[in-house]
């Protein structure tokens, strides 16, 4: 009985007229968004359904140019046909069980819950594990952008994010790939100090967007900076905070912070929800629901996609 009683009180004493009432709308966690979708490129999915499935992709042949003046014998390119193999070699899965008794007597749609939990789960993982890929097989450039064992200084007047974020943009463009769909993706850390650096950011000619974008006010949002659409994460975490569905850099250490930017061609993912189905469990009266996430990735253009690292 959570209402106070006068001393000496003792009528109904032992508050058993107060009833107890459980709500039937449940606290969920908060869902965080994914953002691998937005960055890889999914046209060569196909028909995933199972874990082993391959897609094969050709790669753009090379040809060479030659010079030529009147009477110059032709000489011919041989066409290569390389390709590159998609494999679905990763799965995740959920699973667990509900008592009929349980089931019946409950108040709550447990199934129902715990389903959307683990889907939800799985796309949080997803996340995780592409990021991750991402990461150990991106190309680097010290100078520009940072490494793991050089990082960059975020902070300081000579070399801002704003600076940096330039300078990927440079990395880019030194290598002839398209400005439209190129991205940045960071840890909210990473947006944080990039919303004090210098004032820069304020400024028409880095956001290119007329005075209109809405990072002014503290968002980062679909508008572009340099070019790139800036993502924020939660999947990437620094060297203290690792933990299920984070990532963390090989040696980093605390104030260490890892970003990825490049162009959405140079990664190709293809997912699939293999199988949510459910079975009665042979050991007991109860319903077990399980479902499977199967998926591949793939770094497509090793020219395109990249990781930094700066200091907070």
């Amino acid at each position: 009985m959570a209402f106070g009683v006068a001393g000496g009180y003792t009528n109904l004493p032992s508050g058993n007229f107060t009833p107890q009432i459980f709500s039937q709308k449940v606290q969920k966690f908060f869902r965080r968004a994914s953002v691998v979708e937005d960055i890889t490129n999914t046209d060569y999915a196909g028909e995933i359904e199972n874990f082993g499935d391959t897609v094969k992709i050709i790669k753009e042949p090379t040809v060479s140019i030659r010079s030529y003046a009147r009477g110059t014998t032709v000489t011919t390119d041989d066409l290569a046909d390389d390709e590159v193999t998609l494999t679905v070699d990763q799965g995740s899965y959920f699973a667990f069980k509900v008592d009929d008794i349980e089931e019946r007597q409950s108040h709550i749609n447990f199934e129902a819950l715990a389903t959307s939990s683990g889907a939800y789960s799985l796309k949080k993982n997803y996340d995780y594990n592409v990021l991750k890929y991402i990461y150990d097989n991106a190309a680097t450039d010290a100078t520009a952008t940072g490494t793991d064992a050089a990082p960059l200084t975020g902070t300081s007047t000579a070399n801002t994010l704003v600076d940096i974020v330039s300078a990927a943009k440079a990395v880019l463009d030194g290598n002839d790939v398209p400005e439209e769909n190129r991205w940045l993706v960071a840890p909210p850390k990473f947006f944080q100090q990039l919303r004090k650096a210098d004032g820069k950011i304020m400024d028409q000619s880095v956001m290119a967007d007329g005075g209109a974008s809405q990072i002014r006010n503290g968002m980062v949002t679909d508008r572009p900076l340099f070019g790139f659409r800036m993502y924020s994460t939660n999947a990437i975490v620094n060297g203290a905070a690792g933990a299920a569905a984070n990532f963390t850099f090989s040696s980093s250490t605390a104030g260490e912070y890892a970003f990825l930017y490049g162009h959405m061609s140079g990664v190709a993912t293809a997912n699939h929800i293999a199988k949510t189905e459910l079975i009665r469990d042979p050991d007991s009266f109860a319903d077990i629901v399980r479902g499977l996430h199967v998926f591949g990735r793939k770094i497509l253009r090793a020219d395109a996609v990249y990781s930094g690292v700066v200091t907070l």
